[in-house]
């Protein structure tokens, strides 16, 4: 009964939720419109959040749907570039351009240059001024009507590119008034035509709870009005910061904003560099109280020892570590272990001893491990944490890079010890066809909602599609599935990737296994914690 009113939409509020549920399978979303008319009112929505990231279809073609809403003056501007009306769509069903929630400068850039060179073909100073003004006329479509974006992603590198960002200040549009999380990425050291955004954001951009901070060595230079940013902000939960932009942090602590201090929750230390850097007491007080931490590939952690003296809890969420700081970490586990969630080693040395660490102070709520350029003889290590973590594990990646041997050794172990199911597991690294098969067969008690294989060095006449058709697809243990094969033909070096194999695709399809992009299902880690916690 309940399932027969879901279908007729007499309970819209459940069928909202379920739809959300699915708002990342584009290819179900797709399904949904086709049910009927609610479901169609309810997927349509979703679908447009984010176009200017969709790769399939292309992108670019939003632009034209977007283009619909033009008024006439701005119509008969197009018309000047040579763009004849019957280019936009001669009617639409629902207004899409209201839906955007999530805006990426460095994507909707990509896409409109895309969509302008099917346009003109000679790459001309016509085409720079036209890509400019496509970017005023999205961005007035979009407050025009009223849409309001959650999330924004900013990338500037002093180009023409950066004209979004200057449209964005001269419309002072609502558009971007309530914009949640704010992912700032500056790459120029004399980028001073930015400060008339950074000075947009503090005063009219006040609900922000996710900041991300990227910057180049130069960011001193913004650093008051980044401040300022931070400052002006009613309910900032999460921070990240990245590279150089460690002292930004220091100098917002030692500001005591009740604003910031008061609210924040989650700090992400990514590729920062602890040398030197001397905190006083008082702000280890405030990283204290937070309610996660996460040390991201960061150097120098051993000069950090002031994080060893707390008696405060400090919540530790996630280690990953691309360099051995073996002198504090055992007081950092023995201080931190129970909270920890997520871990990863690159290429390290003492990785034997830094395991046993790990494997001696573990965490029983581990979900996330990943394991990249490891030595052969600490792969037993790995393999003795994984059976450890069993019951919490749900992320698992393993990158033995060109190791053959590692390889094998993974591949006729790993399928044993995986636990019944797995959210995610990537593999990386050279496949034998027989070891393949082994993990495969062993494999049969687990079910892995994505399984990303990347067989980086393959040769030519090994086929390992058939063993996944055979006791993945047929016996359907996976949900989601990326193929990379990588070879060597005449001293070229050729990708192939599983996705853009259409009749395969289809037929992975018709078992009700959705065949995806590699790089597109690749978790990249700070990505993954920025958006977890």
């Amino acid at each position: 009964m309940a399932c027969t009113k879901i279908f007729s939409g007499d309970l819209p509020e459940i069928t909202n939720e379920i739809m959300r549920y699915f708002r990342d399978d584009f290819s179900t979303l797709y399904s949904c419109i086709l049910v009927n008319r609610l479901w169609c009112r309810l997927a349509i929505p979703l679908l447009w959040e984010d176009p200017f990231s969709l790769k399939n279809p292309k992108n670019y073609r939003y632009i034209e749907v977007y283009l619909y809403n033009l008024n006439d003056d701005d119509k008969i501007q197009l018309n000047g570039y040579g763009i004849s009306n019957n280019l936009f769509p001669s009617n639409t069903l629902f207004n899409y351009s209201s839906f955007i929630q999530h805006l990426d400068t460095r994507k909707i850039s990509n896409s409109i240059e895309k969509w302008v060179s099917t346009i003109f073909i000679n790459n001309t100073t016509q085409n720079l001024d036209f890509i400019k003004f496509i970017h005023k006329l999205l961005i007035k479509i979009f407050d025009e009507n009223e849409a309001t974006l959650h999330t924004l992603y900013v990338t500037y590198k002093g180009s023409y590119r950066d004209a979004i960002v200057s449209e964005l200040v001269l419309r002072s549009s609502n558009f971007i008034c309530n914009v949640r999380n704010l992912y700032l990425k500056i790459n120029k050291c004399n980028a001073t035509d930015i400060n008339p955004f950074l000075n947009f954001l503090s005063s009219n951009c006040n609900s922000i709870s996710s900041l991300d901070f990227l910057f180049s060595r130069c960011y001193q230079k913004f650093e008051k009005k980044l401040c300022n940013i931070i400052d002006s902000q009613q309910n900032l939960k999460k921070i990240s910061l990245n590279f150089n932009s460690l002292p930004l942090y220091h100098s917002l602590l030692s500001s005591k904003n009740p604003n910031f201090t008061n609210t924040l929750r989650t700090i992400i230390f990514y590729h920062i560099n602890f040398e030197n850097i001397v905190v006083s007491n008082e702000i280890f007080k405030q990283l204290s109280v937070l309610e996660s931490i996460h040390i991201l590939y960061c150097y120098s952690l051993d000069s950090f020892q002031q994080i060893t003296n707390l008696t405060d809890p400090f919540k530790l969420k996630s280690l990953f570590m691309a360099e051995s700081f073996t002198e504090s970490l055992q007081l950092l586990l023995q201080k931190s272990g129970d909270y920890l969630e997520n871990f990863g080693l690159e290429l390290l040395r003492q990785e034997q001893k830094i395991l046993e660490l790990i494997i001696k102070y573990y965490s029983k709520k581990i979900k996330f491990l990943n394991f990249c350029e490891l030595e052969d003889q600490n792969i037993y290590k790995i393999f003795q944490l994984i059976e450890k973590v069993e019951l919490s594990l749900n992320y698992l990646t393993i990158d033995t890079n060109c190791n053959v041997n590692l390889g094998s050794i993974v591949l006729q172990h790993l399928g044993q010890i995986l636990p019944s199911k797995l959210e995610y597991l990537n593999l990386i690294l050279i496949i034998k066809p027989n070891d393949f098969k082994t993990f495969l067969k062993n494999l049969q008690n687990t079910f892995i909602k994505k399984l990303l294989i990347n067989n980086i060095e393959k040769e030519e006449q090994e086929d390992i599609l058939s063993y996944i058709k055979e006791y993945i697809m047929k016996k359907k243990r996976s949900e989601y599935l990326a193929l990379l094969e990588c070879f060597t033909v005449q001293s070229y070096y050729t990708e192939v990737d599983l996705y853009s194999l259409k009749d395969e695709v289809k037929e992975f399809r018709l078992h009700n296994i959705i065949v995806q992009n590699y790089n597109d299902l690749d978790i990249e880690t700070h990505k993954f914690i920025h958006e977890m916690y």
